[in-house]
């Protein structure tokens, strides 16, 4: 048996694991094996690229640049977010960018400051 974790996205039991990643072949989603774990409480537990938690109002920093679906805009590599909200789904992490707006961001492209 398989001890691989089920998709967060659609609860599939079929994901595999490519590299540093688990993917879903259901619906294609992709996340990080470190980016949520499980601590002792049952709680699911977010993690930055570098492995660090993350706690809602933490200040974090982007890490790879970001094109804005939508849009012509980029969030370039080391724009300061501060104040982020964690919220459950592909995209785990709800911010305010300065001159772009309200933006949901992965967590695997920051890094905590």
């Amino acid at each position: 048996m398989s001890d691989l974790p089920n998709c967060p996205k659609c609860g599939s039991k079929y994901t595999y694991e490519d590299g540093l990643l688990y993917i879903c072949p259901e619906c294609g989603d992709e996340w990080l094996k470190d980016a949520m774990i499980e601590n002792g409480t049952g709680e699911k537990v977010i993690r930055d690229a570098n492995g660090n938690p993350l706690q809602d109002g933490d200040t974090v920093t982007v890490i790879k640049g970001l094109k804005v679906k939508g849009s012509s805009l980029t969030v370039k590599v080391g724009t300061k977010v501060k104040n982020i909200r964690l919220v459950e789904g592909d995209h785990d992490i709800d911010c305010k960018i300065d001159g772009i707006g309200a933006m949901k961001l992965k967590s695997m492209f920051v890094k905590k400051v």
